[in-house]
Formats: C-alpha cells, sequence, structure tokens
C-alpha cells in the first residue's frame, strides 16, 4: 500500500466497554498496536454526544467571532496559558520561534485548594459572559472526553499485560485541558514562516481530538512521510503524548504531527478544533514502567516539572 493510501486503524470503544470477550481482545490489540505503530488510532463508539460537540463548537465560534479587544480580557496574565484565551500567534512549537497561526481557549478541571491534587499553578476557569452556554457546554464535553479517555486508558493497561488502572489511576483527577482552538483565514492574518500548527508532539499522555471543522491534521509515519488523518464526524482521534512515551520507554511514541496551511485561496476556511489533552495529576512521577524497562531508561521526573519545562519550550512560559 502506498503510504498516501494509509490510514491510521478505526476501532470501536463499545466493543470494549460491553462487547464479546473476543471484541474486547481485539480492540485491546488493534487499538496498543495502532498507537505503537503511528502513535494515532480512530475510535468511534466513544459515548460522547455528538449534539453537545455541535453546541460547543457553536458555542467556540460565537466566542471566537467576539472583537480582539473583548477577547484579550480573557487572557490570565502570568497563567502560562492554562485557563482562558490565549492570542494568535503567541503559542510555537518546540524548537520554533514563529508562532502558529492559531488562537484558543483552555478549560481545565476544577478542583477545591484542599483537594490532594490541586495545583496553585492552574487558576480557577474564566467563562465568557458574551456567551451564556459556553461553561455548561465545555465542561459537560470535558467530562465526556474525561470518561472515556479513563476507559482506553484501561485498555491500554491491558495491551501490555500491567495493573488495570495503571494509566486511568495517574490521570484521576490530573491536569487535563480541553483546548477549544480556531485558525482563521490566513489571507489577512498570515505571519511569514508560520504554520496553522507546526509539527509538534504533544505533551500529555493521551490526546481526544473530536472530529475538525475542516482537514489539515497531519502525521509523519515511521517512514518519514507525512499522511492525512481525517477527523470524522462521530469519531474521535487519540494520539500518544510525550508523558506516555516516557513511562513506556517509547515502546508507544509520540508521534510528531502537524496542521498544515490551506493549499489554496478556495481553501483558506476557518478551522476549529476541540483536543482534549489528558494529563496525570501534578504530583504524578513519571518512570518506566517495570515491564518496559529494557535498555536505557529516562530518569524519573514529575508530571508538573515535565509540563512546566515543555510550557517553556513552546512559548507560553518566558
Amino acid at each position: 500500500m502506498s503510504t498516501s493510501a494509509r490510514r491510521i486503524p478505526l476501532v470501536n470503544l463499545s466493543h470494549y466497554r460491553s462487547g464479546t470477550p473476543q471484541e474486547r481482545a481485539r480492540f485491546v490489540q488493534v487499538f496498543g498496536d495502532a498507537l505503537k505503530e503511528f502513535g494515532f488510532v480512530s475510535v468511534e463508539g466513544h459515548g460522547v454526544d455528538d449534539a453537545l460537540i455541535r453546541r460547543t463548537y457553536s458555542d467556540v465560534e460565537r466566542f471566537f467571532q467576539l472583537p480582539e479587544n473583548v477577547k484579550r480580557h480573557y487572557t490570565v496574565p502570568g497563567g502560562a496559558g492554562q485557563r482562558g484565551y490565549t492570542g494568535y500567534g503567541q503559542e510555537h512549537a518546540k524548537n520554533r520561534t514563529v508562532g502558529d497561526l492559531k488562537e484558543f481557549w483552555h478549560v481545565g478541571r476544577e478542583l477545591p485548594p484542599t483537594h490532594p491534587h490541586f495545583s496553585p499553578h492552574y487558576g480557577p476557569n474564566l467563562w465568557p459572559q458574551e456567551v451564556p452556554s459556553f461553561q455548561t457546554n465545555t465542561l459537560a464535553l470535558f467530562g465526556a472526553l474525561d470518561s472515556a479517555a479513563a476507559v482506553m486508558l484501561h485498555a491500554l493497561a491491558e495491551y501490555f499485560g500491567v495493573a488495570r488502572d495503571t494509566f486511568s489511576a495517574m490521570a484521576q483527577d490530573g491536569n487535563s485541558i480541553l483546548r477549544l482552538i480556531h485558525y482563521p483565514p490566513l489571507r489577512e492574518r498570515f505571519i511569514p514562516g508560520g504554520v496553522r500548527a507546526a509539527e509538534h508532539e504533544d505533551i500529555n499522555l493521551i490526546t481526544l481530538l473530536c472530529e475538525g471543522t475542516a482537514s489539515g491534521l497531519e502525521l509523519l509515519t515511521r517512514d518519514g512521510e507525512w499522511i492525512p488523518v481525517d477527523t470524522l464526524r462521530g469519531q474521535i482521534v487519540v494520539d500518544s503524548g510525550d508523558m506516555l512515551s516516557r513511562v513506556t520507554n517509547g515502546v508507544i511514541p509520540a508521534t510528531t504531527h502537524r496542521v498544515v496551511n490551506p493549499k489554496s485561496s478556495e481553501e483558506d476556511t476557518t478551522r476549529y478544533s476541540m483536543p482534549f489533552f489528558v494529563h496525570p495529576y501534578p504530583n504524578c512521577m513519571l518512570e518506566t514502567l517495570p515491564v518496559t524497562a529494557t535498555g536505557t531508561s529516562l530518569p524519573p521526573i514529575t508530571a508538573d516539572a515535565f509540563l512546566q519545562q515543555r510550557l517553556r519550550e513552546i512559548g507560553l512560559i518566558k
């Protein structure tokens, strides 16, 4: 099969949740193999309500159509972009200096200061008063994606033959983030040398990506070629990040991916995207699983220390 015709595997999460033993076993195998080979897998039957995704996209569009001075009102000074609004071109990929051609909003987990996983680095969520349903819909989507992610992490633990809660316990009440992204048309906002999302690897354990409103997502294969990733309606694309790669000693890669610029003026349309970044709790120790501890392993580091390091590398911490 030619590289251009390759597609990441598709699995159905309902087969793992409530299928026969054979369906469950097949899900675990295909899901794990896909992440091992591509770092990406498409998931249907995930249980996230399509109507909720549509409502949230509608709210996202309403927010990003607001005037710039209104959006900037929701920027958190010194917050490293972890809550509220981050302006156009402010984030850049690791080892790049030109900002990505996007703006975004972050919704995080809300924990009381007395919670053992509470971290002062991450303040309270902000809510745009101009979009009254924004809070309700984004928190509902956060919860639905969080639940689906926990099930997928259970399956991944089975793939490695370790305790079922090995990965899900890391993410329990973790610093997960729902990122709401706006990629505007570039004809009036292009930054020389800029890309909608330059090639990068995600920081976290896994990312759940609801279908985007336009094409452009691509991944880099082990063969060094870029292939498109279709985020189709009813499917969630899952990819593995740096933290998962670290604890599996590279068995699961943090696959490089990007969102390319439109190829022509006819394709130069607005794109919205809603990735859910599944993070461990701040004090979670990222260390190599014994089952993958062959050869050289990276030294242990807390999830929070690792995240702060990465936020500096992508320009969100100065």
